[in-house]
């Protein structure tokens, strides 16, 4: 699985997200802007990604995700 595998994953499950994603092997990096994540703390930010991960995670296929999570809001006001 690649990045652009895992981004169009990620943007079927998180509905209205940008989403970047790179990786070195089975490990992913991901940013995703979207206003999915209002109101959200960060836990529940990242469940919602390891839940639309959750095969590939088991499977294996993905060994590590790490992730930034923002709504829209936090992204334009970011230094």
């Amino acid at each position: 699985m690649n990045s652009e595998d895992v981004k169009a994953h990620l943007e079927n499950s998180l509905l209205g997200c940008h989403i970047q994603v790179e990786n070195q092997g089975n490990h992913f990096n991901v940013v995703a802007v979207g206003d999915i994540f209002d109101g959200k703390r960060a836990v529940q930010r990242q469940q919602l990604v390891y839940t639309a991960l959750n095969e590939q995670i088991s499977s294996g296929v993905i060994h590590a995700v790490t992730m930034k999570l923002f709504t829209q809001q936090e992204w334009d006001q970011r230094d």
